[in-house]
This record gives structure tokens, C-alpha cells and sequence, in this order.
């Protein structure tokens, strides 16, 4: 049992318990408040969405093309296809699975039959499945031996994908108390939610461990789908209550503290000349 747990696999799973027990105490929340604003839900969302995108690169894009670089002037086409084959795959898991969010009151996805709590317990899982894969593909690159990948980083992506998880807790756990939910059920079905992130923590280690070659690849993939996450479910809905402003102002001043401690870095596509202090994600600011 001691060495399941020093291999990548038990490490991935530990790492993704640890993400869910992060999601685990968001839900706790209904306990702790009588009363959970919109305006403050909406800035922990944008809060999530600026680690999420700031992890997707740092820890996932970055990694991926500079071991990508011995392909010279190719060096970004294994990164920009596992980049667009993540989102897809999320983009189509997004098509066929059932779910609501929090702030809408018409399910997505094809129709369904299902409690409102199910649909929305599966619209957050939605979101966490990528990160779950990121932290799997994360550890399993680390103890590939990849000197673009650490043990550190990996860490990090850990904890700062369990950061990003309370304020999703907090999004299943309290509408369903203002739905008439007991305490207890809110925060079962909230906790319920970041289930999925040991399991694909677990898929992501091993499928790195088997296919090593494919490893920027991987990496990419994850990074897609956690941007397309961010993109098509976090921001609209730290935006639909027109909270927007708010919000926009902790996702900037979150990104741009990231790229404070990271611009100096010599990153970018391997061969572009690119640096890694011009690399950065941006979005409409009259979105």
C-alpha cells in the first residue's frame, strides 16, 4: 500500500482527493452563513477563473512547448492540437451532458427528466473534470523524469486548483439551500460535485506513464479544456448577475500578479523569439 502511494498514480489520487476535500469545504459554507451574497460568489468565481487560466499556462502550456522544442518550427503544433482537442472534448461533454448553472433556469444539454440538484451537481462537475486531468497529467509529467516538468509545479497546480474549487462548492451548495434544501443535503450534493477529480487525476497519471511521447500533448489538452471551461462557463456566470465589473477587476489584478512573478521567464513558442513576459491570455474588456 506504501508504494501505490509514492508511485504517480497514488500521488495523482491523494492530490486529487486533496482538490476534492478543497471543493468539500466550499459546500461547508452552509454552515457558516445565514446568507451568501451574489456580488461576493461572483468575485470567488473570478477569482477561480484567474488561477485557472493562469495555471493553464504556467503549469501546463509553458512545460508543454518547451518540451516540444527539439521539433524547431514545429515545436507548436503538437501544443495547439492537445490545446483544441481538450476544448472539444469538454466542448462535447458539454453538448450531451445534461446540467444547469447556478444563475439560469434552463438546463443545458439534451432534455432531461432529472432534479434541478442533479443538473446543477453536474454542471460544476462539468468544471471539474479538466482540473482534475490537469493535476493527474501534472503529477504523471513530474515523475516522468521531464526536466520541464517538477514535483514543485505540480504542487502548485494542486493547490491552486483547490483554491478555485471552494467558490465552486460555494456555487452548488448555496442555491440549493435557497431551494429549500436542509443543510445537510446542500452540502452532501455540493461536496458531490468535485468527486470526479480523484478519478480523472488517476486517468490523467496513467495515461501519461504510458505514453510519455504524447506528454505535450497531454499537457496541451488539459490546458484546452480547463480555457474552455473558464471561457464558456465561469466567467458568463461571475457576469450574469452584472456583477461584471467586480469581477473582471479580481481575474485582472490576479492574472497580472501571475505574470509579475513569472514574465521574466524565457517562455513563448520554442523558435518563435517569442518571451515569455508577451505570452498572456486577454479577453474583450467590454465583454
Amino acid at each position: 500500500m506504501t508504494d501505490f502511494f509514492s508511485s504517480p498514480v497514488g500521488i495523482a489520487l491523494l492530490a486529487g482527493c486533496c482538490t476534492w476535500a478543497f471543493t468539500a469545504f466550499g459546500a461547508g459554507m452552509v454552515y457558516t452563513a445565514k446568507s451568501f451574497s451574489r456580488r461576493t460568489l461572483d468575485v470567488m468565481l473570478g477569482f477561480a477563473a484567474g488561477v485557472m487560466i493562469a495555471a493553464s499556462y504556467w503549469s501546463l502550456l509553458a512545460p508543454a512547448l518547451e518540451m516540444s522544442s527539439h521539433l524547431g518550427r514545429l515545436a507548436c503544433v503538437p501544443v495547439a492540437l492537445g490545446f483544441l482537442a481538450g476544448a472539444g472534448v469538454l466542448r462535447l461533454v458539454d453538448l450531451i451532458l445534461p446540467h444547469i448553472h447556478p444563475t439560469e433556469n434552463v438546463p443545458d444539454g439534451p432534455p432531461s427528466k432529472l432534479p434541478r440538484s442533479a443538473l446543477l451537481v453536474f454542471a460544476i462537475t462539468l468544471h471539474n473534470i479538466p482540473e482534475g486531468l490537469a493535476v493527474g497529467v501534472a503529477f504523471g509529467a513530474a515523475a516522468s523524469g521531464a526536466p520541464e516538468a517538477s514535483i514543485a509545479g505540480a504542487m502548485t497546480l494542486m493547490f491552486g486548483m483547490g483554491l478555485q474549487n471552494i467558490p465552486e462548492g460555494v456555487a452548488v451548495s448555496v442555491p440549493l439551500l435557497r431551494e429549500g434544501f436542509s443543510k445537510n443535503r446542500a452540502f452532501f450534493f455540493g461536496q458531490l460535485s468535485g468527486i470526479v477529480e480523484p478519478i480523472a487525476a488517476v486517468f490523467g497519471a496513467l495515461v501519461v506513464g504510458i505514453a510519455e511521447p504524447i506528454l505535450p500533448f497531454a499537457l496541451a489538452f488539459a490546458a484546452g479544456a480547463m480555457i474552455f471551461v473558464v471561457v464558456e462557463e465561469v466567467i458568463p456566470e461571475s457576469h450574469a448577475s452584472g456583477h461584471g465589473d467586480l469581477r473582471r477587476a479580481v481575474n485582472s489584478m490576479h492574472r497580472v500578479r501571475r505574470r509579475a512573478g513569472y514574465g521574466r521567464r524565457g517562455g513563448g513558442c520554442p523558435g518563435s523569439g517569442d518571451s515569455g513576459s508577451r505570452v498572456a491570455f486577454t479577453y474583450d474588456h467590454h465583454a
